[in-house]
């Protein structure tokens, strides 16, 4: 039997997943159902609301007290919380007066934290960035493991190359950088294929996995790294592409849409293109109508056809 400090601990941390049976608990602790009563009044006696019912669906559960109880986390829940609260407090949030709080509370986090727990959080901290919010319709989130997510931060910290395999096809990498942008994560990295720099996907990596070479670190592609993958993004990291003539200025098109919407490059002083992407044909119309300015569609036709629907039924719903 375990002494009761660490076993009155391991019921808590228990009870702050979900109702369970005395029996349950009893069988998880390794103690007899007494003892297991007898615990339950030392964190009553504490001060924790723990509630009882009787009957078949009845059970030990949790309730919410005049103070918060110790949280206590297994490594990954640790790791996963440390990590959201410092990405939050790099701007991810448009909160207000929230940076202290933010904070505090990580640096508590931080403190409590076994060593080889601090250094997967430090490897992914430090080898990320955030991408600025973004107004509008978004695309579909494309998830990706926290385990993925650990090794490409490791190797970024080691200095050490990547194989993974994309499209089918194993790559191998230098690794410089995480970007996390609307719920997607982006890898800057010299393809040593290819020799040259990307912006790779992540959820595109498949048997993601470093290796004991080590690179000495290159010149980077943009002193802003999350520029460059904004830029890779809106001329090759899309599904579908366009161009569209914009009659405007070039600086008034950059001033009104996010990096990641597309690269504008002026014709003259009073037009310019622009060069943009999403996962759908029907989210670029959208984006277009949006910018509030006079275009005309160089291509692809399918766009044509969506702007053309499109403004059939704006034509439609004010009666035109």
């Amino acid at each position: 039997m375990a002494p009761t400090t660490t076993r009155v601990l391991r019921l808590l941390s228990l009870l702050q997943d979900r109702s369970y049976t005395g029996r349950e608990l009893a069988a998880r602790l390794g103690v007899t159902e007494r003892t297991l009563r007898q615990d339950v009044q030392r964190l009553r006696e504490l001060g924790y609301p723990v509630h009882a019912a009787r009957g078949a669906v009845g059970g030990y559960r949790l309730g919410q007290g005049a103070n918060m109880p110790p949280l206590l986390l297994d490594d990954d829940e640790a790791v996963a919380v440390a990590l959201a609260v410092g990405l939050a407090g790099d701007g991810s949030t448009a909160i207000a007066d929230i940076d202290a709080s933010l904070g505090r509370a990580l640096a508590k986090i931080q403190q409590i934290l076994p060593k080889r727990l601090q250094r997967k959080v430090t490897a992914l901290r430090s080898a990320t960035a955030v991408g600025p919010a973004t107004v509008g319709s978004r695309e579909p989130d494309a998830p990706v493991p926290a385990a993925t997510l650990t090794v490409l931060a490791g190797a970024i910290r080691d200095d050490a190359t990547l194989l993974a395999d994309l499209a089918g096809v194993e790559t191998e990498v230098e690794p410089y950088r995480l970007i996390s942008w609307r719920r997607r994560w982006f890898l800057v990295a010299y393809d040593l294929g290819t020799h040259a720099w990307r912006a790779l996907p992540v959820a595109d990596l498949t048997e993601v996995r470093s290796t004991s070479r080590r690179f000495a670190a290159r010149s980077l592609p943009d002193d802003d790294l999350v520029a460059f993958v904004l830029r890779e993004v809106a001329q090759t990291g899309w599904k579908v592409h366009a161009r569209v003539t914009v009659l405007a200025p070039a600086e008034t098109v950059i001033a009104r849409i996010n990096p990641a919407v597309g690269v504008v490059e002026a014709v003259d002083a009073r037009t310019c293109v622009l060069v943009t992407g999403a996962d759908a044909m029907e989210t670029i119309a959208i984006y277009l109508s949006m910018l509030m300015m006079d275009f005309r569609v160089d291509g692809p036709p399918e766009l044509v056809e969506h702007v053309r629907t499109l403004a059939r039924r704006y034509t439609e719903a004010v009666g035109g």
